[in-house]
Formats: C-alpha cells, sequence, structure tokens
C-alpha cells in the first residue's frame, strides 16, 4: 500500500527466476509416488494440490530445493512447513516434525525434519504442495525423475 510501508509480496521476488524443471530433490528417499496432483476445475473445486509420497514415520524430511523457511507449525490439525524458494515459489510439506524454525535458511537436501503419522493421508505419506506466484502447480514439473527400478536376470 502507497505510504503505508507495506511492500506487495508479488513485487519483492520479480527479479528471482523459478527454478527450472527437474532441478529439486525429492524430499523423501526413495521417491514412491502414491497420489498425483489432480489439479481442480476452478479455484474452489475439488481436487489434490500436490502429491503424495509414500514414506514411513520418523523418516527423515529433506528441503527440495534452497529457500528460507516461512512457516513451521499447525494448520488445523496436521504439522506443516512452507519454504519460500525466491521467484514467487513456496513449497509446503505435510505432516512432517520441524526440526527448523521461521527464518531459517536451507539448502536442497538439507533435512528440515521427519514425516509424522498424523496427515490426511495413509500414516507415513508425505504431501508436498507447490505454488508459484500463489496458484499450485504440479510438483513433478520441478523434481527430479526418481531412480527408475532396474530387474536383474532371473535364475
Amino acid at each position: 500500500m502507497p505510504g503505508m510501508g507495506v511492500t506487495d509480496p508479488a513485487d519483492t521476488d520479480t527479479a528471482v527466476p523459478a527454478p527450472p524443471a527437474g532441478s529439486w530433490t525429492w524430499p523423501v528417499s526413495p521417491a514412491a509416488l502414491v497420489r498425483p496432483y489432480e489439479p481442480p476445475a476452478h479455484a474452489y473445486a475439488p481436487g489434490h494440490r500436490g502429491v503424495d509420497i509414500g514414506s514411513t514415520p520418523g523418516a527423515p524430511v529433506r528441503a527440495p530445493g534452497a529457500g528460507m523457511v516461512v512457516f513451521a507449525g499447525r494448520v488445523v490439525d496436521r504439522p506443516v512447513i512452507s519454504i519460500d524458494h525466491g521467484g514467487g515459489v513456496v513449497s509446503s510439506m505435510e505432516p512432517i516434525d520441524p526440526t527448523v524454525e521461521v527464518g531459517d535458511v536451507v539448502d536442497a537436501g538439507s533435512r528440515i525434519g521427519s514425516v509424522t503419522p498424523d496427515g490426511h493421508g495413509a500414516p507415513g505419506r508425505l504431501h508436498l504442495g507447490i505454488r508459484m506466484h500463489g496458484a499450485y502447480v504440479d510438483p513433478l514439473s520441478l523434481l527430479s525423475s526418481p531412480a527408475r527400478a532396474v530387474l536383474l536376470p532371473c535364475c
């Protein structure tokens, strides 16, 4: 708002480009996609605004990209961490018991917490959502391809 000392967040990160496709690391390993991104038909329609990654309670969670922790707390009844990656890109993960605090700067791949059993899906699933300039996008567009399974010859 002009003259009020308030800056529009959309104006603060225009110099930082969005991360290139495939440049982020999976927050848990091994990477096992159990529910894909399902975009809603419109802003208030049902959908799945992120991906669910199979894991186990207690598994380490790592930052998918470098940035600053902007939220570490509970949303409704779920523990959530959000990281501002610059360029209008924010990632959110749940359920996660954080080892970081708001204001911490994290590198891609650095440990930020552990998966907890109290999420929105089956125990041990980690939900990853990504917003670009406030709009949800498919996280797979930024994540590197998971390592492919290699079948060995039998017998």
